[in-house]
């Protein structure tokens, strides 16, 4: 008798038989690291590619990455350019009600981070107000920045690397930004050395939603169905574990 497990394996198995001659397109924005990135080489790299490779295997389906703008990412999918969005999206209410999306393949909380020798210490909206808080062009942390720290100076950035930059070289006194993308900067970099994470983990799931998932069409149901089957797959038989402990000293599921 077939495990639980085993049998939704199984039975995810005989589903995507019937797809493996459909590419699948997945758009990744590639200026996310370590979740997403070009290399010297222009190749993309990181954490959601491999977990994008990863599932594609597991419906045997054939897969074309597709690097595209982030704050154009979603016109993008409705637009029917591509597919699906592998791109450490958060699954905001906002979102939610544009797109359909797979259950959660990460979480992370986000954060404000400052230099280690800045003296605010403190982080609610009237703490900031006058600080330039920096935060990343169409991004969940963007928009909760302008809803909740609106006394605050809020300079936007157009991608996280940028930000990062005009944090170490004091174009902002604090930016907020997703901890797991930061925390590859912080701990991996030079130019990170510079600063800390300051402050509580913050998770509002009106603008955060419940962590990172797989954007699809709405009307792509069976697509959907696919890449949470292939979630399930790649959970059971150890890929994603061994994905995450590439780039993460921890789980992040």
């Amino acid at each position: 008798m077939l495990s639980i497990a085993a049998a939704i394996v199984a039975g995810f198995g005989a589903q995507v038989a019937q797809a493996q001659d459909r590419t699948i397109r997945i758009a990744i924005e590639g200026k996310f690291p370590p979740f997403n990135y070009l290399d010297s080489n222009g190749d993309l790299q990181g954490f959601d590619v491999e977990i994008a490779r990863a599932l594609c295997d597991a419906m045997h389906s054939p897969c074309e990455l597709v690097v595209h703008a982030w704050d154009d990412m979603i016109p993008g999918l409705l637009d029917s350019r591509y597919d699906a969005i592998v791109s450490s999206m958060s699954m905001s209410t906002e979102r939610r009600e544009k797109v359909a999306f797979t259950g959660r393949y990460y979480d992370s909380p986000t954060i404000f981070i400052t230099g280690k020798s800045s003296p605010i210490q403190a982080f609610a909206p009237q703490d900031l107000a006058g600080k330039r808080l920096g935060v990343t062009l169409a991004t969940a942390q963007e928009a909760f920045a302008q809803h909740f720290y609106g006394n605050a100076s809020i300079v936007v950035f157009a991608e996280s690397p940028e930000l990062y930059q005009g944090l170490a070289d004091g174009k902002v006194d604090v930016i907020l930004e997703d901890k797991l993308a930061a925390y590859d900067w912080l701990t991996n970099t030079k130019a990170g050395d510079c600063c800390e994470f300051r402050g509580a983990d913050i998770k509002d799931p009106t603008y955060f939603g419940g962590g990172a998932g797989i954007a699809l069409r709405k009307d792509d149901v069976s697509l959907l169905n696919d890449f949470n089957g292939a979630l399930d797959a790649i959970s059971q038989d150890g890929t994603y574990n061994m994905i995450n402990a590439k780039y993460f000293p921890f789980p992040i599921r």
